[in-house]
């Protein structure tokens, strides 16, 4: 089994590149927002999650070996395939993945592209409560966030993760708010989280604490 790959970009497609690693050129499988961050000739290290079946042998391919053992961990998932995987990474990182799973915000896993609201909650219902996913090389899932840098190249990949990042930071905000008023951070995150399910677009800050609120009162 492959565990990484140090070598030189020689292809980009429109989900895998060619990794030559001394004259061996390997196809590996990758998310969008990685494949934006590779440029034809340049040297990258992968961390390898190698797929054997019995019609297809692919290698997928991660910059950290966090995301790639939450790439695993998201798979045991009933109805989460490597590509929806692969989705989901793009536009979360592996504490927001924790953080989600955690509070039951099915609405920031249902960002990724290809997961409905009920494959979004399946899993983080699923998902609550286990252990971080082990890694191959030691690190911990739990204090490790994503390496992602968006590229200027790539505009629409740049867009969803601000859009995620942003949503975050709403959120984060509000829990903030709450705790100033003097309710716990569990009770906060738990409140928030279940307020922004009921707006279809965004809110603003105070609306969204207003229904916190609410939903702490009901």
């Amino acid at each position: 089994m492959i565990g990484s790959l140090k070598g030189i970009v020689a292809g980009l497609y429109d989900d895998r590149a060619i990794i030559e690693v001394n004259g061996v050129g390997y196809l590996v499988f990758l998310g969008t927002a990685s494949l934006a961050r590779l440029k034809n000739g340049d040297a990258v290290q992968l961390f390898i999650e190698t797929y054997v079946r019995e019609d297809a042998l692919k290698l997928f391919g991660f910059f950290s070996d966090v995301e790639r053992a939450w790439f695993v961990r998201l798979q045991e998932v009933s109805g989460v395939g490597a590509k929806v995987a692969l989705a989901i990474l793009d536009i979360l990182s592996p504490s927001q993945i924790i953080q989600a799973v955690e509070i039951g915000d099915k609405g920031m896993v249902g960002r990724a592209s290809g997961v409905g609201p009920k494959l979004a909650q399946r899993i983080v219902t699923e998902l609550k409560g286990r252990p971080m996913p082990a890694t191959l090389y030691g690190a911990k899932s739990d204090v490790i966030t994503s390496a992602y840098t968006p590229p200027s190249e790539d505009v629409q990949t740049e867009e969803i993760r601000r859009d995620a990042l942003g949503d975050m930071t709403l959120r984060n905000s509000a829990i903030s708010a709450l705790q100033n008023l003097g309710i716990g951070q569990s009770d906060a995150m738990n409140a928030v989280a279940h307020a922004y399910q009921k707006f279809e677009t965004d809110p603003e800050l105070n609306a969204l604490v207003k229904q916190a609120l609410k939903e702490l009162k009901s």
